[in-house]
């Protein structure tokens, strides 16, 4: 392998290639044209002494040596995104690029409030926020700040307990009013569910025990937790959600006395990251602000 010519410029464009799918598309998304783009990748495939893609009818589909190399490529365009946003702005000052991940409903339905006040006071502050289901990778520095639901784990991050939010069982009035109340638990078989598709641990982990909330119960199945606060939202049936957006939304609990599952929320960082007062100033008033958010 030649590494004086494994430039990171080769990566990114073997990067978009797998994220992309084609040469095209993924010329496009950087800004190159095709015959550019396909010239980094022979380059690095040259470099690399492996073919990456092979080239067939259907356009290119990735070796095992593409696949293997992923991974670490990733981890590069993590650490320059990381470089960038630690040069928007000096480390003493409210300024520059902030990068936080989330859920999909925290990302979408909780924190565009909490960011509209932060907004509102620190104008020189850019928030990049990445909404996702999978846990991102703080060490890698794929993002400044996380909010999660469990702690972490490693001795490199730090964290804080923000709150925890009651979920429970909620549906439109709308629907109520066609379908009838459910009296007992028991009733809720009689019902039209909104749930999981797939049961991943965590899901298995807040599962309500004894209660008719399995996949074979679901008259609508989701893995998307947006999808299944819309579908609630709409009146399609009931279903689990956050009570804070239910009572938001104008939808009606259920049981309240009976089922309240928890969900923590944690506010993370990296310690190195703590001395940046952009984003001491974020982690901070996400924490303060998630406190209060349980109460709305």
């Amino acid at each position: 392998m030649n590494s004086e010519s494994l430039s990171w410029d080769l990566l990114r464009s073997f990067l978009a290639v797998m994220r992309e799918g084609s040469l095209s598309a993924a010329a496009r998304a950087l800004g190159m044209t095709q015959p550019s783009l396909g010239r980094h990748v022979r380059e690095l495939e040259v470099s690399l002494g492996v073919p990456l893609f092979a080239r067939g009818p259907q356009g290119l589909a990735p070796t095992d040596a593409a696949r293997e190399l992923l991974p670490h490529a990733e981890s590069m365009a993590a650490a320059a995104a990381s470089v960038l946003r630690a040069a928007s702005g000096a480390k003493d000052e409210l300024r520059g690029v902030v990068r936080i991940t989330a859920s999909e409903v925290m990302g979408a339905e909780v924190l565009p409030r909490i960011l509209a006040a932060f907004r509102r006071t620190h104008p020189g502050i850019v928030i990049e926020l990445s909404t996702t289901d999978r846990m991102e990778n703080l060490l890698r520095r794929d993002a400044d700040i996380a909010v999660r639901n469990t702690p972490p784990s490693q001795d490199a991050l730090v964290a804080r307990h923000a709150c925890r939010i009651p979920l429970g069982f909620f549906a439109h009035p709308d629907y109520l009013d066609l379908a009838g109340r459910p009296r007992r638990l028991e009733d809720l078989r009689e019902h039209t569910l909104i749930g999981y598709d797939e049961e991943r641990p965590h899901i298995r982990a807040m599962r309500p025990a004894g209660l008719p909330y399995a996949r074979e119960d679901f008259s609508l199945r989701t893995d998307n937790d947006l999808a299944a606060l819309a579908a609630m939202r709409a009146g399609y049936g009931i279903g689990i959600c956050q009570a804070p957006l239910g009572r938001r939304y104008g939808m009606e609990r259920l049981f309240p006395r009976i089922v309240e599952i928890p969900l923590d929320a944690w506010v993370v960082t990296h310690e190195d990251l703590r001395a940046s007062h952009r984003i001491r100033a974020v982690f901070d008033h996400l924490a303060e602000s998630l406190a209060v958010y349980p109460k709305e």
